[in-house]
């Protein structure tokens, strides 16, 4: 329950002007967030359809060159670089590079389409990666953006709404206070009149 004083009239608009302040920073921010999420939405589906085309011409290849040959251990990921981007004030992880373990392969022993088996199946990897880091981006700028997304509602929803209907009661109450002491006042005075005669 609100109290209905002066100092709480104050209080109640202060609070009043700091939401108003507040939710357009926060309403910016939501649109910002919904525009690189878009953005992210639209990398991840144009990896998607290269991985899925170069899945395609592999698939092709591999039919034309199979001779039985593993090649997956030339292709071992050992780790993902990424560094850290800043959107809308969260971190996000950016794809830098792909590392793979340094296996060499015997160029003698095995046949020359070889080198561009695990050059494609490096790809296909790359690929993965990528996606995953956009995938984890999508997820924390999907997090982010329902948090801001929840401060704008309060603010616009119940907030704003609520410190206008405080300030409206308050100042109704002093009024009818005011007004209460004038009347006071004058039947004083003309009891005070009435006594003198």
């Amino acid at each position: 329950m609100v109290k209905l004083t002066k100092n709480e009239l104050k209080k109640q608009k202060d609070a009043l002007k700091r939401f108003q302040r507040y939710l357009p920073t926060l309403q910016l921010k939501k649109q910002q967030l919904q525009m690189v999420i878009r953005q992210v939405e639209q990398e991840h589906d144009s990896l998607v359809r290269e991985k899925e085309k170069l899945r395609r011409d592999l698939k092709e290849w591999i039919g034309v060159f199979n001779d039985g040959i593993d090649l997956t251990p030339y292709a071992e990921v050992e780790r993902i670089e990424t560094s850290t981007g800043n959107i809308a004030g969260i971190d996000i992880p950016v794809f830098e590079d792909l590392q793979f373990v340094d296996r060499p392969w015997d160029l003698i022993e095995l046949p020359p389409w070889v080198d561009g088996g695990i050059s494609a199946l490096r790809s296909m990897l790359e690929f993965d990666g990528k996606l995953r880091i956009l995938a984890e981006q999508l997820r924390l700028l999907g997090d982010e953006l329902r948090t801001t997304t929840q401060r704008v509602n309060l603010f616009e929803k119940v907030k704003i709404p609520e410190s206008k209907e405080n300030i409206r009661m308050i100042r109704i109450y002093l009024g009818d206070q005011q007004t209460a002491a004038v009347v006071r006042g004058k039947i004083a005075k003309r009891n005070l009149t009435k006594a003198s005669e």
